[in-house]
């Protein structure tokens, strides 16, 4: 079964890291290229990258944030947030899963964890959780938070041809090139790209 190769290699260790995150960098064109200064350690949280089966397919959700005055505007992301005090960052991905998409914890099983993935523009020090849903997730979109789920699923992340790469506009001001995913016809650019190819190479080495 799939699901338990994911979970045996996840616990060998010897990650990916960042070898499999350089190849989706984005990369900025001309001139105008951001500059991020922090002055204090990084935030920490976690995302979820929650497996189910259905129809034959494996799939995952994404989400699309609403547009905002902010850095991630209108992006995609995996469900995922701040690190509250007192929580496990594992938990972490459990409840923010639960108030973006409505997925109970009690109803998903952890497989294992990705390498940490540090994200500059934001300062957040995220660590990639796979788990996967004990039966077919209801999917409850926060209002607020989620502006569309997408359900990206693993035989497209595996194509060959699965990695494309276009010129972007990010936060309305930096042109980048950006290798990139598509699903649903979103791309998925970024830290979510990243993350999901250290995701992505596993899975090519285990299937």
């Amino acid at each position: 079964m799939v699901f338990d190769k994911i979970e045996e290699r996840l616990k060998k260790g010897m990650l990916p890291g960042e070898k499999a995150h350089h190849l989706l960098k984005a990369t900025p064109i001309g001139k105008n290229i951001p500059k991020f200064e922090h002055s204090v350690s990084p935030r920490l949280g976690s995302v979820l990258i929650l497996l189910y089966e259905e129809n034959g397919r494996i799939q995952f959700p994404l989400i699309k944030r609403p547009q905002y005055a902010g850095l991630h505007s209108g992006q995609i992301s995996l469900p995922g947030g701040k690190k509250e005090e007192g929580e496990d960052i594992i938990h972490t991905a459990l409840r923010e899963a639960h108030e973006e998409i409505g997925v109970p914890p009690e109803s998903i099983r952890v497989l294992g964890t990705l390498s940490d993935f540090y994200v500059i523009p934001s300062n957040f020090l995220i660590k990639p959780v796979v788990s996967i849903a004990l039966q077919k997730p209801l999917f409850i979109p926060d209002q607020h938070e989620v502006e569309r789920i997408l359900q990206g699923n693993i035989d497209d992340l595996l194509k060959e041809d699965a990695i494309k790469e276009r010129e972007i506009l990010a936060a309305n001001r930096y042109s980048m090139r950006a290798p990139h995913f598509e699903i649903e016809n979103e791309i998925v650019w970024g830290a979510t790209a990243m993350m999901l190819n250290e995701f992505r190479t596993i899975l090519k080495e285990i299937l």
